[in-house]
């Protein structure tokens, strides 16, 4: 089974989301935004230690982990006046793991993270039709030769 036998729910998602935001928060900062108990939070770390999601406090994903998602790099033209409202929405959105303002005939490359294809696509149709983007182009990462 992928991910060292672990499986993730939406709490565990988010969390991971919390520590690559900010590694350094404290225990009752995260149970705070997750609205779980600091014990809660405590398991859940140790899980995701164990089966080796969690690799480190930068945060680093595993590569059992890391082999399991699906990323893409997803190229986004903007309206005129709305590129602001388009980082905000890609920002709030967890499978956003990082937003490039770029030049030339694209605005922005936005690098998605997903579960599998099918949470991909959704992801794909739902920054399609958010307002402001006049088109995009998306490109699945099939390897990554060097990621420093």
């Amino acid at each position: 089974m992928p991910n060292g036998g672990v499986t993730l729910d939406d709490v565990d998602e988010r969390l991971l989301t919390l520590l690559r935001d900010d590694a350094r928060q404290t225990i009752a900062q995260l149970a705070k935004e997750l609205g779980i108990s600091r014990g809660a939070i405590y398991s859940r770390l140790a899980r995701l230690e164990e089966g080796k999601i969690v690799a480190g406090y930068t945060v680093r994903l595993g590569n059992a982990f890391t082999a399991s998602r699906i990323r893409a790099h997803m190229m986004i033209k903007t309206l005129p006046r709305f590129h602001r409202e388009v980082e905000v929405a890609l920002a709030a959105m967890p499978q956003v793991q990082a937003i490039h303002a770029i030049s030339g005939e694209y605005d922005i490359i936005a690098m998605l993270e997903a579960e599998d294809s099918a949470q991909l696509n959704e992801l794909i149709d739902e920054v399609g039709l958010l307002d402001g983007v006049e088109r995009t182009t998306t490109s699945v990462i099939l390897a990554t030769k060097v990621e420093r």
